[in-house]
């Protein structure tokens, strides 16, 4: 959520008339959403950060090898813990509730 919320405050300060201000924004709205559903234990929003993740993970394959490596690591440790077993049971209580 900190992430989303930083980066689109920074990114409209930094560039608002960016050509690409709109999808950055998207983007940045989209982690943010799925930090605040996440926390309400919607399943869907692990999918939503995980995806979130591995966008990064794209796009840092253009820029240099160390920040594809480091958004690479993190998209791994993210994706242990959304999926791992204790993850897995908080999110089926909630939708059980």
């Amino acid at each position: 959520m900190v992430t989303g919320a930083l980066g689109l405050v920074i990114h409209l300060l930094d560039k608002p008339l960016d050509r690409w201000a709109v999808v950055i924004s998207l983007v940045s709205v989209l982690s943010l959403l799925g930090g605040v559903f996440l926390l309400k234990g919607q399943s869907w929003a692990r999918w939503l950060l995980l995806a979130w993740v591995a966008f990064h993970v794209v796009l840092s394959w253009f820029h240099s090898l160390s920040q594809f490596a480091v958004h690479l690591a993190l998209l791994v440790i993210v994706a242990y813990f959304l999926l791992w077993s204790p993850a897995s049971k908080y999110f089926e209580t909630v939708q059980e509730a």
